[in-house]
């Protein structure tokens, strides 16, 4: 019985997803794990081995045909074929098919929502808002899903698109900020010019001056910044201070 001759420029592939790039005029391929490349996208999975099948640029992954290296030259420079990888990864169009899109798209609608929701409150209840609610905004505004965007870039996308159609601000973070043997005016002098800082309380004693404060995520580099350079302690006592959702509507 006469050998099967496979070409050395082919290699055949079984139940993959495939991700496909177009550079340079040229359509560069790479074979991945089916349930990894939205894990990648959104930060869950990190180990680039867990979602390639074969650290392999291919010009069809169906047909097994390798993409010629003057072609992957040309098209991603020196690079070595594991960042190619990464970059095919996180620009390239996930192939499936269109029952297979849309299930995705709803998934990552949901995910979207879920994390608004967690980040964010109803500014007038002071309670977070139910993902069911989130959602039903994001269709009102015609939000779309952008496949090559993690979740958490879109999360923050749609807040701001959401503030045009509800009351909607991010959750405070609830700070401890304290200077040793200093006078407490410091912290006016210091901190007064932070956006959105709210003094909630203030302790003093014979060795310290304490104040818990809420602000926006967004401040938060800010003040640790400042609390650096005054040599003063802080701790975060909440990523995420809100009411109590039992004052929201169902």
């Amino acid at each position: 019985m006469p050998k099967i001759f496979t070409p050395t420029n082919q290699l055949r592939l079984t139940n993959v997803a495939v991700v496909r790039l177009k550079k340079t005029g040229k359509r560069f391929e790479i074979a991945c794990y089916r349930n990894k490349v939205m894990a990648w996208r959104n930060n869950l999975e990190t180990d680039i081995d867990e979602v390639l099948q074969t650290h392999t640029i291919f010009a069809n992954v169906s047909k097994g045909q390798f993409a010629k290296k003057e072609d992957v030259v040309k098209a991603f420079g020196d690079k070595d074929e594991t960042e190619i990888c990464k970059e095919i990864l996180t620009k390239g169009e996930l192939q499936v098919s269109d029952k297979e899109r849309e299930s995705m798209f709803e998934s990552q609608f949901k995910q979207i929502a879920y994390e608004v929701s967690t980040m964010c409150v109803n500014p007038t209840a002071d309670c977070p808002y139910p993902p069911a609610i989130i959602e039903a905004a994001m269709r009102d505004s015609h939000y779309s899903v952008k496949p090559h965007h993690n979740i958490k870039q879109q999360a923050l996308a749609v807040i701001k698109l959401l503030k045009g159609f509800m009351p909607i601000e991010r959750a405070q973070i609830k700070l401890s900020i304290s200077f040793v043997n200093k006078d407490g005016e410091k912290f006016t002098e210091s901190f007064g010019k932070v956006k959105s800082l709210r003094v909630e309380n203030e302790v003093k004693t014979d060795y310290s001056h304490t104040y818990v404060v809420l602000v926006e995520p967004d401040h938060f580099k800010e003040i640790e910044e400042i609390a650096k350079k005054e040599g003063c302690l802080l701790d975060v006592l909440s990523n995420r201070e809100m009411g109590s959702s039992s004052n929201c509507p169902n």
